[in-house]
């Protein structure tokens, strides 16, 4: 049986997690700096995540609870949160076991022989949570890794792709328990944005600058919503070309580059391996002057965000659609 969770929470922390909500009830609610890498990097489980998150019993969310609290206390990104909630969940279905393999205990399953603290305190769940995040942080680059991976850099599982199972699931926890109104804190463009001067080329921009604010599906191909691939797709339809519609093959439909020449209007690509293009699963418009548009996930609409070239899975190839 978990051992009993004791935790004294701030009033109004826990909210109802609901899969029809979008926002939180409290009128206190989160903003954000940009960071459009939290959240589900594998396409088409949004739905699983709510109802995987509605399945939680009581000692589970208030887990979630002190998780983010946390997390929010010692200024954690909300991307720290979810890897915590998806390691918490891998070990324990974030319960806070007094049992394990050899000496594991707790939510995260820390072993007192292995250096994670006495008996005591890794089923204590402040200190867990507290242990779990002090590991994170001493992993170089934790935030560029898929969440997955890096839950398994803190856990060292002999199973390490187990942690990506539930992506969606703790991004749906981080934005309606965490109450964040827009998970990756990405709204529109500041300042300039550099076009392209081929017509064509515009007309694509146009167009997918006139979609923002509209929300992400995936399978979505617009009028009223977009998967990442579905904005693309649609943006070079109005521009008078015809590019397939999913991001594997539109990395296929035009002339390559080295990434860091990228003009207006290029397509750029993000994959799980970046030598190998069959595992790509994001694609966005580069804008130029280092802004991109794109559809990048479930509770976030369509954006424009800063990009980096050293920024983790993007492919080192832009393409030119129609070229």
């Amino acid at each position: 049986m978990a051992a009993a969770l004791t935790v004294v929470l701030a009033v109004g922390l826990i909210t109802v997690i609901d899969g029809s909500r979008q926002q939180a009830m409290s009128g206190d609610v989160t903003e954000l700096s940009c960071d459009a890498a939290i959240g589900p990097t594998r396409p088409g489980q949004a739905g699983n995540g709510a109802a995987d998150a509605e399945s939680l019993d009581g000692e589970q969310r208030e887990i979630t609870s002190l998780i983010i609290k946390i997390g929010k206390e010692r200024g954690m990104s909300p991307r720290a949160w979810q890897i915590a909630i998806q390691a918490g969940m891998t070990e324990s279905r974030l319960k806070n076991l007094n049992y394990g393999d050899r000496d594991s205990l707790g939510i995260f399953q820390m072993r007192p022989s292995m250096g994670w603290g006495t008996p005591e305190q890794v089923t204590n769940p402040p200190y867990q949570v507290n242990k779990f995040y002090d590991v994170l942080e001493d992993v170089p680059g934790w935030q560029h890794m898929r969440p997955g991976e890096a839950a398994q850099a803190v856990e060292r599982s002999a199973f390490p792709d187990r942690y990506h199972e539930w992506e969606p699931m703790a991004v749906h926890l981080v934005q309606n328990v965490g109450e964040i109104r827009n998970a990756s804190g990405c709204g529109e463009a500041r300042g300039d944005v550099v076009l392209a001067s081929n017509s064509s080329v515009q007309q694509a921009i146009d167009f997918a600058m006139g979609e923002r604010g509209k929300p992400y599906v995936w399978g979505a191909t617009g009028p009223d919503s977009y998967d990442c691939s579905g904005l693309m797709l649609r943006a070079y339809e109005a521009a008078g070309i015809t590019i397939p519609r999913v991001s594997r093959d539109q990395y296929k439909a035009g002339s390559m580059l080295p990434v860091e020449q990228a003009q207006p209007g290029d397509l750029l690509f993000w994959a799980y391996d970046t030598a190998d293009p069959s595992t790509i699963h994001h694609v966005a418009m580069y804008l130029g002057n280092g802004k991109m548009v794109e559809a990048q996930q479930s509770g976030v609409p369509v954006h424009v965000r800063d990009v980096s070239w050293d920024e983790g899975e993007l492919v080192p190839q832009a393409v030119r659609p129609g070229v």
